[in-house]
């Protein structure tokens, strides 16, 4: 494959059938199944452009997916440490894509450790799932694209975990002069990282991770979502286990498209939770997928 084709794609964005005035961002369609590989290729150009081709990443799932995606595409030898509470199905996905995958840890954090272990001892390039300003940049792309795809919303719903995603958006929406944009964040309560850290106005670290959304499970958040997400009107919110898997299924009988309970959390929102919503807004939903399913 040539080097210089892009390997993300241009998303559809769909309006809802079911909801009026909702914009679904359909992540879900990119070829690693999630909104990572845009980051993720950004990341790996660069260092690849300087004549690194060797990466270790720390993943809770679709991060490690989408770098072994890039990686494999590119030519890259990639390694991705995980969790034990990454899924064998998750596993081999990222093992069919010829990246090592190595175990380690109960909890993203741990692996995230050892990930740095392997970085420093061989020199690869050390990939976060959503702390390096590359994926941030990466990850804007998308507002890029709704602005040729849709009027300005009124708010905008994602999911969050890390906090990349967050500073992806926010990024693109200060590039495209959409300042005036309403954010509704949404975590799992057994992953509230954001939300803590929003209400203390510094970052909280979780004692621990409960949730089944595991791919939203970082104890602490990026220090820079929190920064950024001051320069917005941002709305934190919290949504059971339940409410985000009952979205994805609510999602799939919509558009036919699967995604994971950490999508399904912002999902949830505008199918269980329109309170959250003023009369007429034009709401925008990042379906930011997921390969776990």
């Amino acid at each position: 494959m040539s080097e210089n084709k892009s390997l993300y794609s241009v998303t559809p964005l769909i309006e809802s059938k079911t909801i009026q005035n909702v914009f679904y961002k359909m992540e879900c369609d990119q070829p690693s199944f999630s909104f990572k590989i845009r980051g993720m290729e950004k990341l790996c150009r660069y260092h690849l452009e300087k004549g690194v081709k060797r990466f270790v990443a720390s993943s809770g799932g679709n991060a490690g997916y989408s770098l072994a995606y890039v990686g494999q595409q590119l030519g890259l030898e990639v390694s991705v440490i995980v969790p034990s509470t990454t899924t064998s199905f998750m596993i081999d996905k990222i093992k069919s894509l010829g990246a090592k995958v190595e175990i380690n840890g109960d909890v993203w954090d741990e692996a995230n450790i050892r990930a740095l272990e392997i970085a420093d001892k061989t020199g690869a390039v050390f990939v976060s799932p959503f702390d390096d300003p590359l994926l941030w940049d990466g990850h804007s792309t998308l507002i890029d694209e709704c602005k040729i795809q849709m009027k300005k919303p009124d708010r905008l719903v994602v999911s969050v975990g890390g906090g990349g995603l967050l500073c992806g958006i926010i990024e693109g929406l200060k590039r495209n002069q959409w300042f005036d944009v309403k954010i509704t964040t949404v975590e799992t309560r057994g992953a509230a990282s954001f939300y803590e850290s929003w209400h203390a106005q510094k970052i909280i670290e979780l004692k621990e991770i409960n949730t089944i959304a595991n791919t939203l499970g970082a104890k602490r958040i990026t220090e820079k979502a929190l920064s950024h997400a001051k320069d917005f009107q941002v709305t934190p919110l919290l949504v059971s286990d339940d409410e985000a898997v009952k979205a994805t299924q609510l999602f799939y009988k919509e558009t036919s498209k699967k995604v994971e309970p950490a999508c399904g959390a912002a999902l949830s929102i505008p199918y269980m939770h329109p309170e959250h919503f003023d009369e007429n807004e034009r709401v925008l939903v990042i379906a930011c997928g997921g390969a776990n399913v």
